[in-house]
């Protein structure tokens, strides 16, 4: 299996934000770009402050951010 077990929106979330670019989600939470591009490929699973920094910038809960695909 590649990546990990958390899925997440936050391709769609951007768009629907007025087509927030990555480095503009990066810069409101403290994060690299290449963070965001790892995120939304599945790559990378967020911290849990993370998870909640991404959320709070969409203004949604975490669970309408991530999704967890359990075994």
């Amino acid at each position: 299996m590649t990546g990990t077990p958390i899925r997440n929106g936050i391709r769609a979330l951007r768009f629907q934000n007025g087509e927030m670019t990555q480095q503009a989600l990066a810069d409101a939470c403290a994060v690299t770009r290449q963070t965001i591009i790892a995120l939304e490929a599945g790559r990378y699973a967020p911290s849990l402050e993370l998870a909640f920094r991404i959320a709070r910038t969409f203004g949604v809960g975490v669970e309408q951010v991530f999704q967890w695909d359990q075994p």
